[in-house]
């Protein structure tokens, strides 16, 4: 894949991060190489990895900051993912940066280039906020793979991403695009979740994934345990829907490649 996809939404509580966690977590089950980068001062990515986020040394913050190498702030964790974590530091960060000069939305992109080939996928989670953490993760990826839950409050928090997102394509990083849009906690017997989701695919058609990830308890529980839904309960409805994703995306790719081929 030798992809960077950040995980996407300034409205909180959507399942980004979840989204972010477990589908490292698929792809790993699929024997990719994956770094997962927290940029998130909350925290709740290195946490749900298993990492004491209030024993860090470096983490993302020194990487933006030039305190250190990405190389040198990376984890290992018990499964074969690569972690970048962060902390309540990142905030600071984030003051230091908007005070910076000038390509201060360009650090996370350099601080990656001497590591982007060692993975096949780097997945970013973002802050559920457009500031400048977040325009660093756009200005880094490849593309923005949006989660969102079906509430029309989300549609309208997704115009305002989808503007942002072509910002920055016009003025810092024009090949980024949407990789795609995810449903999350969704519920069929909720009239409105079922609405909002014909909206979403009226409007965005191919772009949003088929794959829908439903409400369900072993993916909000699987934090508390610092794991993914997938080394918690594999057999549970979540995990069985990130690892469908994971499948999707290779799909996607391929057919990619092969449309491109023809064309070639």
């Amino acid at each position: 894949m030798k992809r960077v996809i950040a995980v996407a939404n300034q409205k909180g509580g959507v399942g980004k991060t979840t989204t972010a966690v477990n589908l490292a977590a698929s792809f790993v089950a699929m024997r990719r190489r994956v770094l997962l980068i927290d940029m998130d001062p909350q925290g709740n990515a290195t946490a749900g990895c298993g990492i004491d986020k209030n024993a860090i040394a470096r983490g993302s913050c020194e990487v933006l900051l030039g305190e250190c190498t990405a190389l040198e702030a990376v984890c290992a964790t018990s499964t074969a993912l690569a972690v970048l974590p962060t902390n309540q530091d990142l905030t600071s960060a984030e003051v230091r940066l908007l005070m910076s000069g000038e390509q201060r939305e360009q650090r996370l992109r350099r601080a990656l280039e001497p590591i982007r080939s060692d993975y096949d996928l780097i997945l970013i989670d973002c802050p559920p906020a457009l500031n400048m953490l977040a325009v660093n993760a756009l200005v880094a990826a490849d593309s923005v793979l949006i989660p969102m839950q079906c509430e029309y409050y989300a549609l309208e928090g997704l115009s305002a991403l989808v503007a942002t997102i072509d910002q920055i394509r016009a003025t810092a990083n024009p090949a980024l695009v949407i990789e795609g849009i995810l449903r999350t906690m969704y519920d069929p017997r909720n009239n409105l979740s079922s609405e909002v989701s014909a909206q979403l695919l009226m409007h965005f058609g191919t772009s949003v994934f088929r794959t829908v990830v439903p409400r369900n308890v072993r993916l909000a529980e699987a934090p508390s345990f610092g794991k993914s839904a997938l080394a918690h309960d594999p057999d549970s409805r979540g995990a069985l829907a990130y690892l469908a994703l994971a499948g999707e995306m290779l799909r996607r790719e391929e057919e990619l490649r092969d449309t491109a081929m023809m064309r070639a």
